[in-house]
């Protein structure tokens, strides 16, 4: 694919703070961690990745704002275009030499992502997409799977840990573990959404994400020709904090389940 000035900016910042988290990442166990809360842990590496990520967008689009999950919201003179990053998607899996966390990069322009970055850098998987010019896998173009039946499709999702409670969790689970073929859960939620896009995954949900977690993966699966809603069905992924996503065919069946595990759960309490 032939890179935009955007894309090419969000790469090359990219790249840049992988060095360190693929240096980090062969002595993890020599890192400085600290806890930030319950089961949430910020490495030295995740500090580092996200200073060079602001820097490096920063000096390539000076006044953007940013939306960072270490340092949080950063207003600059430019209200319409916000960077949203998380450094490292996850750092647990990091943490213990497990090679599945990423780089995520969103840039949303008045309220909207136009364009996001997703980067393993342990296997170099480099997922770009942006706004009308599709969702791209190191230069191969990607679509989501095209399955049409629950019982052929493999769902990803994240699972509640220490400190993230979620009493929907269990009854959502019961409903579509007879359904489909296989629940996956990786631990990166960044590339759980670029492998929906990838169609590697036929579906993903999950609650209780922030927009750092979400907002470069929504951009892949739509581009992807994926479809992209909370859990009620909605729009309001950013707001509400959960997402469901898979392609057009399926994506009703699930809304549907998730739907009933709510109001059966609900019924209960």
């Amino acid at each position: 694919m032939q890179l935009s000035a955007t894309l090419t900016v969000m790469v090359q910042a990219a790249r840049k703070a992988a060095r360190g988290l693929q240096r980090d990442f062969g002595e993890v166990e020599n890192l400085q961690v600290s806890r930030k809360g319950p089961g949430d842990f910020v490495t030295a590496a995740d500090l580092k990745a996200e200073k060079i990520l602001r820097e490096e967008l920063a000096k390539a689009r000076p006044g953007y704002s940013f939306l960072l999950e270490e340092a949080g919201e950063v207003k600059g003179s430019d209200k319409s275009h916000r960077w949203i990053i998380d450094p490292l998607d996850g750092t647990t899996n990091f943490m213990h030499g497990i090679p599945v966390f990423a780089i995520s990069i969103a840039l949303e322009r008045a309220g909207e992502v136009v364009a996001g970055l997703v980067y393993n850098p342990v296997t170099d998987e480099m997922f770009l997409a942006e706004k009308g010019r599709g969702a791209f896998l190191n230069n191969r173009r990607l679509r989501v799977a095209a399955r049409t039946e629950l019982a052929d499709a493999v769902i990803c999702t994240g699972i509640p840990h220490l400190g993230r409670a979620s009493p929907l969790f269990l009854p959502m689970l019961s409903e579509l573990m007879p359904r489909v073929a296989g629940i996956r859960r990786t631990g990166s939620a960044a590339l759980d959404l670029a492998y929906v896009a990838a169609g590697r995954f036929d579906g993903f949900w999950e609650a209780g994400l922030a927009p750092w977690d979400m907002a470069a993966g929504v951009c892949l699966i739509r581009e992807a020709g994926g479809t992209v809603s909370d859990l009620s069905g909605k729009d309001k992924i950013f707001e509400t904090g959960g997402v469901l996503t898979a392609n057009e065919r399926l994506h009703g069946p699930l809304l549907d389940l998730l739907k009933k595990a709510r109001k059966s759960a609900a019924s209960n309490t």
